[in-house]
């Protein structure tokens, strides 16, 4: 038998704890004042100690109180998001994906059939967006290469599944002669020419820049002669192979790699599981592999 506090007034401790006030908590759980500070009190009965002390006309966590906050605060969030991942899966089954627009456009979505063809059992439902945008998504996997705004928590869990490579890609002929080059870079990314140079050793001297928030519109610029865009070379192989853009000075592989992210609650998911094992093979198998 478990030995748990009331779960009823654990709850109103941590609104109380979290709000800053027995008033404020009390509006959020649409409770009235003396019904949160009665659950208040049972519990300080139930655990034989004060979590708060008197702070004027409110209330501050003593010692013993930040430290079941501590606790309780992370486990809540925890079953916040985990419990909206059964209700939104029930609702919408399948396997929910976010990665980049351009990710999903020029990689995954083409390859989409393998999956389906090995395991068609599984829906894939895509959310497509910027990468300042993929952690609201309310995702089962986020699928990135670029963690690094991430909490520490979340790289930690992060599963790799293949290296990437990056390289500097100009349509045929770009710069004219005397011309000076035009950087093309991604809003959310840029830094990602300071690593490429960093690891490749070469300063390419590239005069004014342009930013776009897509990766893909990078490439459409490139390709239409507005500058150098730095890509990945999976999401520029077909544009490579038909000589709409050429790579003069190659890729250069980018610590890290691509990443997928499980969400709350579907770290040992069989489904999960099944989809990062195929990307892994699909992402490492012929054309598409990483020099």
């Amino acid at each position: 038998m478990r030995s748990l506090p009331p779960l009823s007034a654990l709850k109103v401790f941590e609104a109380i704890a979290r709000t800053g006030s027995v008033t404020a908590a009390a509006q959020e759980l649409h409770r009235t004042h003396g019904a949160v500070s009665r659950q208040l009190q049972l519990l300080q009965e139930h655990a034989g100690i004060a979590l708060f002390d008197k702070q004027g006309n409110g209330l501050r966590l003593n010692e013993h109180g930040a430290a079941l906050y501590a606790l309780v605060q992370p486990l809540f969030d925890r079953l916040e998001a985990g419990y909206a991942g059964i209700v939104r899966r029930a609702r919408h089954p399948g396997l929910h994906v976010a990665c980049s627009a351009t990710f999903a456009m020029r990689w995954l979505v083409p390859h989409l059939g393998d999956f389906y063809r090995k395991r068609p059992d599984i829906r894939i439902r895509l959310s497509m967006t910027s990468a300042r945008e993929l952690r609201g998504e309310g995702a089962d996997l986020l699928i990135a290469w670029d963690l690094a705004t991430y909490p520490q928590a979340d790289r930690a869990a992060a599963i790799a599944l293949a290296p990437v490579a990056f390289g500097p890609v100009a349509a045929p002929g770009y710069p004219r002669a005397g011309a000076t080059p035009a950087r093309i870079a991604h809003d959310f990314t840029t830094s990602a020419w300071t690593q490429w140079q960093a690891l490749s050793g070469i300063d390419l001297e590239l005069g004014p820049e342009i930013t776009f928030p897509h990766t893909h519109l990078c490439i459409e610029a490139a390709a239409a002669g507005l500058g150098v865009a730095l890509v990945e070379q999976r999401l520029v192989r077909k544009e490579l192979d038909d000589g709409t853009l050429v790579a003069p000075h190659g890729f250069v592989q980018f610590p890290g790699g691509l990443m997928a992210l499980p969400g709350a609650g579907r770290d040992a998911d069989a489904q999960v599981r099944a989809f990062i094992g195929w990307l892994r093979e699909a992402l490492g198998s012929g054309a598409d592999a990483t020099a």
